[in-house]
């Protein structure tokens, strides 16, 4: 009654140093939204992305707007 269930909290990340990308699979089509170490280049895997509404989901979570890097 007092709190909304619906409302999902918008998370952080680095975006100084850290950029949204996604990562996938050549071989089975597998993709992974993550961040990517600008710097070092080293990735971070957050969630699997299986489908559009995951996408969205994952985009929302973080405040991403725009389009994502896709590597493979």
């Amino acid at each position: 009654m007092f709190f909304n269930k619906n409302k999902k909290a918008v998370k952080t990340y680095d975006s100084v140093n850290k950029k949204p990308i996604i990562r996938a699979s050549i071989c089975n089509g597998e993709q992974v939204a993550g961040f990517k170490d600008i710097n070092t280049g080293a990735f971070e895997e957050v969630m699997l992305i299986r489908n559009t509404e995951d996408l969205v989901s994952f985009k929302e979570t973080y405040g991403i707007t725009g389009e994502i890097e896709k590597t493979y």
